[in-house]
């Protein structure tokens, strides 16, 4: 959702080529975010190609695009906090055993 939030006129082919999936999971995913009311594509009248879409975010969409990332950015400011307790963890073991 970022993707087509930074670049509405990338083409599924390009998309997906950036996601690193097939063309067809890429149409796939599109269609069920829009069915879903979270992208809406329009047709981009002014590009060279005939069949050329503007995928552009609906206001859902964009709650949902910050939503997710508030949920990424809690997981990951989880496992930093892990991973600090971790290395304090095994600090302090060291210490105990006389190294620095």
């Amino acid at each position: 959702m970022r993707l087509l939030a930074e670049n509405p006129e990338l083409t599924q082919r390009e998309l997906a080529e950036a996601l690193g999936i097939s063309l067809g999971a890429t149409n796939y995913c599109l269609r069920a975010l829009i069915d879903k009311g979270l992208v809406k594509a329009e047709n981009f009248r002014k590009s060279h190609r005939k069949r050329a879409y503007l995928y552009t975010l609906t206001p859902s969409g964009i709650a949902e695009k910050l939503r997710v990332t508030r949920a990424f950015l809690a997981r990951k400011q989880a496992e930093y906090e892990a991973i600090e307790r971790k290395i304090e963890q095994l600090r302090q073991e060291l210490q105990e055993e006389g190294r620095p």
